[in-house]
């Protein structure tokens, strides 16, 4: 499973996808499996204009799906 987030309004202009997790899941035919990534702030840090790293307050949009053919699903702050 892939973790997508997005920083809907950041300083500078960011990718639209950016994958922040990856987990290899085997599933048999008709299993089912949870599988949980911890969105930290050092996970939404960049670098700036000034070339800092940095984590800004702000919305963002995440998915969590086999590969990147999805659109956001989620919104937190």
């Amino acid at each position: 499973m892939q973790l997508y987030i997005k920083d809907v309004i950041g300083s500078i202009t960011r990718p639209i996808k950016e994958l922040k997790g990856f987990k290899k899941i085997t599933l048999k035919k008709g299993e089912a499996k949870t599988v949980q990534f911890e969105i930290t702030a050092e996970l939404l840090k960049f670098y700036n204009q000034e070339q800092a790293f940095v984590c800004e307050e702000g919305e963002f949009q995440l998915f969590i799906a086999g590969n990147s053919d999805h659109q956001f699903t989620n919104t937190f702050f």
